[in-house]
């Protein structure tokens, strides 16, 4: 039973490993550089990055961009926010979104 518990255990923290990174590890200011601005960490060709941009345009979200593919400094954020995978990742006032999510941006936005 003990060793059930603790494979439970394990799983839930596999599974919120996220979160709890980020709140142990908060991630770095990098939109003070940038005067508060929401940034976005995308691709030219990503439909979701396209997603993302017509969202923050449409609701008056202002935003700097790193295209990854072509931003060395824009990568090294990315990794720094804890991207290793599919784009777009945001930082909006301090919260990291991976992925397209428009209920999360319009609320780290102040819009929602």
């Amino acid at each position: 039973m003990k060793k059930l518990i603790l494979i439970f255990i394990v799983l839930a923290v596999y599974q919120q490993w996220g979160r709890i990174d980020t709140y142990l590890n908060p991630p770095p200011d990098f939109a003070s550089a940038h005067n508060g601005k929401a940034i976005l960490y995308a691709t030219s060709w990503c439909g979701y990055c396209k997603k993302a941009r017509e969202l923050m345009r449409q609701n008056g979200i202002t935003y700097y961009e790193y295209d990854l593919e072509k931003s060395d400094e824009g990568v090294r954020q990315y990794k720094a926010l804890g991207g290793r995978g599919p784009v777009p990742l945001l930082l909006i006032n301090g919260k990291v979104i991976k992925g397209y999510n428009a209920g999360k941006i319009l609320e780290y936005a102040g819009r929602g």
